[in-house]
C-alpha cells in the first residue's frame, strides 16, 4: 500500500546511447560475469532498478536500458508494441555484443521478456517475469482506483519530464502506451506452451493491476515454469521490499538451470 521513493543507479563509465532502428536507446552496464538484462515497466525508466543493480552487479554483468520513448530513450513515429520493444532488446544485445542473456522483467518489461522468449529463444538463457499478463483482459477492472498506482502515474510524469529528450511529449507517449496496453499482448496458450526457456512467473500477492488467475494461467501453460508469489508486496515489489526481491532474483539466477 506504499510507494517508496524511486532509487538511483550507481555510477558507471559504461553507459550511453545505442543507435537502434533509427532511434537512440539509453543503456548502462555494471559488474562482470554472465549477462543479465533488466527491463523496466511501462512509462518508467531504469532508475527503478537502483535497489537491484548494486547487489546483482557483484556477481553478474548487469545491463539496464530505457525502453523506446521512455526514460532517456528517443522514439520515432511507429506505434508502440511489445514486439517492437523486444526487437529493441535484441538490437541492443547486438550493439553490445551480448550473444545470450538472462532477462529480469517487471510489468511491461516482463511482457517484453516473454516476447523475446517466444521470438528469439536462442538469445535468452532464462526469464524472470514479474507482473506480466498474457492479454489485456487480465488487467483488473478497478486498476485505476489504486492509490499506489495513482501515485506512480504522477511520479512517472515528473520523471519523464526530467529524463526525456522530448520532455514536452509525455501526454503523447502516455496515450500510445495506454493504447498498447489496452490491446496487447495477446499470447495464446499455444505460444506459451512453446516457450522452452527456463522461466519463473512472479507476482506480488497484493498486485493492484494483474488478476491472479492470469498469473496462474501463464505459469501452468509454460512448460516447467516456476510460480512465485512474493508476500507482502504489490506491483512495485522491487521498491517495497528490495531485500526480498533481490534474494528471489539471485536464487533464480544461481539455481535455475540456464538454457544451453
Amino acid at each position: 500500500m506504499t510507494l517508496p521513493p524511486t532509487p538511483v543507479l550507481p555510477n558507471t563509465d559504461r553507459s550511453g546511447y545505442a543507435p537502434i532502428s533509427g532511434i537512440k536507446i539509453w543503456y548502462a552496464m555494471f559488474g562482470r560475469g554472465e549477462p543479465v538484462i533488466l527491463l523496466h515497466g511501462g512509462l518508467s525508466n531504469s532508475n527503478y532498478w537502483g535497489n537491484q543493480v548494486p547487489v546483482l552487479a557483484k556477481y553478474y554483468q548487469v545491463t539496464v536500458m530505457d525502453s523506446r520513448g521512455q526514460g532517456r530513450s528517443s522514439r520515432d513515429g511507429q506505434p508502440f508494441s511489445y514486439e517492437l520493444m523486444a526487437a529493441d532488446v535484441i538490437g541492443l544485445m547486438d550493439y553490445l555484443k551480448i550473444q545470450k542473456a538472462a532477462i529480469v522483467g517487471w510489468s511491461d518489461g516482463a511482457i517484453i521478456g516473454l516476447v523475446v522468449a517466444i521470438r528469439h529463444p536462442e538469445r535468452l538463457t532464462k526469464l524472470f517475469a514479474f507482473g506480466a499478463n498474457s492479454d489485456p483482459s487480465a488487467v483488473k477492472d478497478d486498476v485505476g482506483e489504486s492509490p499506489v498506482l495513482k501515485a506512480s502515474v504522477a511520479r512517472r510524469e515528473e520523471e519523464y519530464q526530467q529524463l526525456s529528450p522530448t520532455p514536452d511529449q509525455y501526454q503523447s507517449v502516455r496515450d500510445q502506451i495506454r493504447k498498447m496496453q489496452a490491446t496487447q499482448p495477446n499470447f495464446t496458450a499455444e505460444q506459451l506452451r512453446a516457450i522452452k526457456v527456463p522461466t519463473w512467473i512472479v507476482d506480488g500477492d497484493h498486485d493492484e493491476a494483474i488478476k491472479r488467475e492470469n498469473t496462474l494461467f501463464m505459469a501452468d501453460q509454460i512448460p516447467a515454469a516456476g510460480l512465485l508469489l512474493q508476500p507482502g508486496v504489490s506491483h512495485f515489489s522491487f521498491l517495497q521490499d528490495p531485500e526480498q526481491a533481490n534474494n528471489d532474483i539471485l536464487h533464480f539466477l544461481r539455481h535455475v538451470k540456464a538454457q544451453p
